[in-house]
């Protein structure tokens, strides 16, 4: 069992807050991700509970045992956690075996238990056949598996990653998030994972933890985060999206700058945002919520991206690849709206309708 506990964890550098007053708990076996921008804090967090920062103020505990807080800190190699960094920092006078094999001989481990424990570790990596190749020999995901391989070896409490994909080329990344995730779940070993790319969060994660300016913004599974994001920052955070601005009265929203309204069953009066997801506007031969006209069509092979001026707005749509070719720039297209967000204006508060 490994259960990660942050209670009321501060990070400051001087006046700067970078982690503000975090409290919440990483549960056995799960995959956990760190998600936001870059300087919002997910990778000081992580770096805390590893031990390679204190915390300003707070506590954090692993099973129960307080590694860090005003009176107690514990050094990282005391931690029983394993860490694998963003640039894989394996060692390139070292062949892969060895590579591995560091952290147990450090513990002065006995040959035969090393020789055992490597060549396991390898196997679940999917490396047993370049045991004896030195690092330059290597693709970057070869590499990057040797750095998990030598993380894992050690049989850490916790497995932290930070930004551990993003010096793949995008088609091994895809590959080598499943791969982790299927080590994770063989191994039943927590992960805490460090990213901005919202593609990882969504493919691997039980839990999002969804972070900007230091500040914890939401907590969901994938699928929560998507479908109903808490506030506007997430909701443009994770995914692509449309805003619109409107004004809600009398079961319609009026949309600034257009024409049509849109049907509207919440409780929100007044001027609200729309939030609109470009895979949640089908195009339909007959008018239906909206109408537009193309200004610039994408064929990505599966789907056809597309830009549609409506009023004084624009919209990216996610249409069927079958659409592409099919309008002019001066042909009117209609458009319905199978899904959307409304949230108050300049609010962070939202509700969550469906047309």
């Amino acid at each position: 069992m490994s259960v990660i506990t942050l209670d009321h964890v501060t990070k400051k550098y001087g006046d700067s807050v970078v982690l503000n007053d975090f409290t919440d708990e990483f549960r056995d076996g799960e995959f956990i991700t760190l998600l936001g921008p870059s300087g919002c804090g997910k990778t000081t967090m992580l770096r805390m509970i590893a031990g390679f920062e204190r915390p300003t103020s707070g506590e954090i505990r692993i099973d129960g045992r307080v590694v860090s807080s005003a009176d107690t800190f514990v050094p990282p190699e005391k931690r029983e956690l394993g860490m694998v960094f963003q640039s894989y920092a394996v060692w390139p006078h070292m062949n892969v075996f060895n590579n591995v094999a560091y952290p147990l001989k450090i513990r002065k481990t006995p040959k035969a238990e090393i020789q055992e424990k490597v060549d396991k570790v390898l196997e679940s990596v999917h490396l047993s056949q370049y045991a004896k190749r030195m690092p330059s020999e290597l693709s970057g995901g070869q590499q990057q598996r040797v750095a998990l391989a030598r993380a894992l070896v050690a049989e850490p409490k916790v497995l932290l990653l930070d930004e551990p994909l993003s010096n793949l080329d995008a088609k091994l990344r895809e590959r080598m998030r499943f791969e982790i995730k299927e080590i994770q779940t063989r191994l039943h070993i927590n992960v805490i994972y460090v990213t901005h790319d919202q593609g990882e969060a969504m493919t691997m994660s039980d839990r999002v933890f969804v972070i900007n300016s230091g500040v914890l913004q939401q907590v969901g599974s994938p699928v929560e985060i998507y479908r109903a994001p808490e506030n506007q920052f997430v909701a443009d955070f994770v995914g692509k999206v449309n805003f619109l601005k409107g004004v809600s009265e009398g079961g319609r929203i009026k949309l600034a700058g257009i024409d049509d309204t849109l049907a509207y069953s919440g409780d929100l009066t007044g001027e609200v945002d729309v939030a609109v997801r470009p895979e949640n506007i089908r195009i339909v031969s007959e008018y239906a919520h909206l109408r537009g006209k193309l200004v610039s069509e994408f064929f990505t092979g599966d789907t056809n991206d597309c830009r549609i001026a409506v009023g004084s707005s624009e919209l990216r749509v996610i249409a069927d690849a079958a659409t592409y070719g099919k309008f002019s720039p001066d042909e009117t297209i209609g458009l319905e709206i199978t899904d959307m967000l409304v949230f108050p204006a300049g609010s962070e508060d939202f509700r969550k309708i469906r047309t």
